[in-house]
């Protein structure tokens, strides 16, 4: 009986989804942000319109934002990432990367998307946007130079924008980003052999073409859902089942954000895949974006922090810190160039959680800030920061917690060179590009048009398998909302201790484990299927465990 009340509350938490999915189109599909704010810049009504504004943050409830500013610290300019899903997930709530900084008294700044993109939009053309962004908080505040936090996607954003500023900006923290998109470790990072198993380039301008001129982000999300099945199909179900009226608000908060998919124009997505994705253009130092400023990594000046976790399963360890050996081919070189990197690694909290968990926001972000100053003061190297915290408290502040700055050589980087089949992987997605926009591309265009884009739009399963399951598809949903109703009414039912729940407990522990043991069949197989196109990958079909022992040369402790 407790379990069929349970499932009640399931599907009705299921069928709110469904109408919040429904309502979010309807309005345009709104951020998540949960911060007042005013738009300084819409870059909509730019020279060169793109989707994209700068918001001053002001406030959270109550709480005005000039109450607690801090005249001398620097602006703080926070980038989510545009990688399916909308901005706002740095922001969503008060303990959160946004709502920590605004704490500290910093003056914040939040860079935000529409879900559309303008007409004949580019990367060059968002990064020239950025650029003015960036030009106007610095007017702003005279003398000081904006930190840049650059969240996923975000982070090659955020170092290209550094890049292509006139002048000078502060730090530049990259949480859970990517710069090295062919390295990662064999029979853990599988999302990295996807491009080479599926041809390269030409699946994705194929999407884009299907859908008027516009790549529907909805297909970005759905790949970071099949990444780890268990989580995102079964795990974060069962919880809903198991708990329906405490986990209720949290899934249904979450999934706000989740399922709010955000277009990218055809040239974008193209620009991205091929030149970063498949091309590795930025860390191989050959990325040329057409507007004549020079994409070095080297000619970077401005302080790196670099946050990462072995949890994360998108943008690993692998792929945020490997470039270092690329870039800069010894520690000396990178010591004469006068740059300063600093890297923290966390040891299992998941990509998502590196921007979004309140726990991550209170402790490492916060540290992040507080030792800004240091990272500044550094002597140019590699450094590993290295957070002690007696207490395990993740709302102390300093001298709670102590920050070491530990250097680092780069030639310790236990990070080994990509194979040479990724090279492979470049050319044939070069030539499969170029049949398809001769032969297929030029009939796939002439046959798209608005009507058929918002059919196949509507029709994708990651929409469709979410609002299919409200009352206005459904009628008898009417029946499972008044049920809740008397359900909710009836108050609790078994204890989590019965034995009933402790059975019910090991059968969804046991699903866990097979869909994970069937993932982990697929991965292999993936990694398998890639030597034997491509050639042979190091270390293929092992577990990977090894590198995972030593987050990074000399780390004895923690990052907690």
């Amino acid at each position: 009986m407790d379990a069929w009340k349970r499932s009640i509350l399931f599907w009705d938490a299921l069928r709110e989804r469904a109408n919040d999915v429904l309502e979010r189109e309807a309005s345009g599909a709104p951020d998540v942000l949960a911060f007042r704010h005013e738009t300084l810049l819409d870059a909509r009504r730019f020279e060169q319109p793109v989707n994209y504004a700068l918001l001053r943050i002001t406030a959270y409830g109550t709480d005005e934002a000039d109450h607690c500013l801090d005249p001398d610290k620097p602006p703080l300019i926070v980038m989510d990432p545009r990688a399916g899903n909308g901005p706002g997930i740095g922001g969503f709530r008060r303990a959160s990367e946004l709502g920590i900084a605004l704490h500290e008294g910093y003056p914040v700044y939040f860079v935000s998307f529409f879900p559309a993109p303008c007409p004949d939009q580019t990367l060059i053309h968002v990064l020239h946007a950025l650029r003015r962004f960036a030009d106007e908080v610095i007017a702003r505040h005279p003398g000081k130079l904006p930190i840049l936090y650059g969240n996923c996607q975000a982070g090659w954003a955020a170092i290209l924008l550094a890049l292509h500023c006139k002048g000078a900006l502060g730090p530049v923290v990259l949480n859970g980003s990517p710069l090295s998109y062919w390295s990662g470790e064999p029979g853990v990072n599988p999302m990295r052999l996807a491009g080479g198993l599926t041809g390269g380039i030409w699946p994705v301008r194929l999407l884009a073409d299907l859908g008027d001129g516009q790549f529907d982000g909805a297909w970005l999300v759905q790949n970071f859902e099949m990444l780890k099945p268990e989580n995102t199909l079964w795990e974060k179900y069962a919880a809903l089942f198991q708990d329906p009226i405490g986990e209720h608000d949290r899934f249904l908060a979450f999934e706000r954000w989740w399922h709010g998919f955000y277009a990218l124009s055809r040239e974008e997505i193209t620009a991205i895949v091929r030149h970063l994705f498949i091309g590795n253009e930025l860390e191989r130092g050959v990325l040329d974006l057409g507007d004549g400023v020079p994409i070095d990594l080297r000619s970077l000046k401005s302080p790196l922090v670099v946050f990462t976790s072995y949890g994360d399963d998108i943008s690993p360890p692998h792929q945020s810190l490997a470039w270092i050996r690329r870039v800069y081919r010894s520690t000396e070189e990178l010591k004469a160039s006068g740059q300063r990197i600093v890297y923290l690694i966390d040891r299992k909290v998941g990509h998502l959680g590196i921007f979004v968990s309140a726990s991550v926001a209170r402790f490492e972000h916060r540290a992040i800030l507080e030792a800004l100053p240091d990272v500044d003061a550094l002597d140019p190297g590699l450094y590993e920061m290295i957070i002690d915290n007696p207490t395990g408290d993740p709302n102390c502040h300093r001298p709670q917690y102590r920050i070491a700055f530990e250097a680092r050589r780069i030639e310790d980087l236990p990070f080994d060179a990509p194979p040479a089949s990724f090279e492979h992987v470049r050319r044939l997605s070069e030539a499969m590009d170029q049949a398809y926009g001769v032969f297929v591309s030029p009939w796939v265009r002439a046959m798209s048009n608005p009507v058929a884009a918002a059919m196949l739009k509507w029709l994708h399963p990651m929409r469709s398998s979410r609002y299919l399951l409200s009352e206005k598809f459904v009628p008898w949903m009417y029946g499972v909302a008044t049920l809740a109703g008397h359900v909710r009414s009836e108050g609790a039912g078994l204890p989590t201790d019965s034995p009933w729940r402790t059975m019910e407990q090991a059968a969804i522990e046991q699903t866990t484990v097979t869909v994970r043991t069937m993932r982990r069949l697929r991965d292999i197989s993936f990694e398998f299927g890639f030597r034997a196109l491509y050639g042979d990958l190091p270390g293929i079909g092992t577990s990977g465990g090894s590198s995972r022992q030593q987050a990074a040369p000399g780390q004895s402790s923690p990052s907690r």
